[in-house]
């Protein structure tokens, strides 16, 4: 009887050790955090490495020559000697004080009301294509985000109502892309197409990627926009002040 209980004893303590041991060896291997998702040319005007270019509070790497010499080659395009018109600054003295509360309302930085002086020069017509308005909605696209396009009717030509429609579809954009100098790319060439650049270059970084002539030259020209509007005198534009906003933006309902 005493053999059998030593022996019973001796089964458990041998059990005891084995299961103590597999507990013992046993890694337990946890998971690893998810780094934020960041972008290597977004610097806000705060950081060292921003440059007085900026757009929506993302600076250009200035430190990239390429970028350097692409965006002194579009300010020049710009300047007075080859426009030889006022007609921009006039326009934006008009239209801005429209544009910019409703950019304000929806949460869209200020800097893209340039967009609508690269897509139509603020003007108020239909290109080829069919695009229409200051920020040239296709019909398709301006019906899905709101705009009545039709039987004697093309709100693409109001001037609140399709920046409202412009404003929607941005930060739609913006939602997809995380990136405001993204976003303006994709407004010019279309989410799917940056997608599937982003995509096949496996790169996220605008100033780095391959794209097609308009697209890749969109952000320089949008720039180039800002910089003539807010330093015509630099740029030559002798005969036009220096656009200001007024102090009381017009408000719309």
């Amino acid at each position: 009887m005493i053999k059998k209980h030593l022996l019973t004893c001796s089964v458990i303590l041998v059990l005891a050790v084995i299961f103590k041991l597999n507990i013992c060896s046993t890694t337990v291997i946890k998971p690893a955090k998810m780094a934020p998702l960041t972008s290597n040319f977004i610097y806000t005007n705060h950081d060292a490495d921003a440059t007085n270019y900026s757009f929506a509070n993302e600076a250009l790497p200035m430190n990239n020559a390429s970028v350097n010499r692409k965006l002194r080659y579009t300010l020049m395009r710009h300047d007075f000697k080859r426009v030889g018109s006022n007609i921009l600054h006039i326009k934006a003295e008009k239209l801005f004080p429209i544009i910019e509360p409703i950019l304000k309302l929806y949460g869209v930085p200020d800097d893209f009301k340039y967009l609508a002086l690269v897509e139509s020069g603020l003007k108020e017509g239909k290109s080829s294509k069919g695009a229409a308005g200051l920020w040239q909605f296709m019909p398709g696209t301006a019906r899905t985000y709101g705009l009545k396009v039709g039987k004697g009717i093309d709100e693409r030509l109001n001037v609140r109502k399709s920046t409202i429609a412009a404003c929607r579809y941005i930060k739609e954009l913006y939602g997809e892309f995380n990136s405001w100098t993204l976003a303006a790319a994709a407004y010019n060439n279309g989410e799917i197409k940056l997608e599937r650049a982003m995509n096949s270059q496996s790169e996220d970084n605008y100033f780095r990627m391959h794209l097609n002539r308009e697209t890749g030259n969109y952000i320089y020209n949008v720039l180039a926009m800002k910089e003539i509007i807010a330093r015509p005198a630099k740029y030559g534009y002798g005969a036009v002040y220096t656009y200001v906003k007024p102090t009381q933006l017009l408000a719309y309902n």
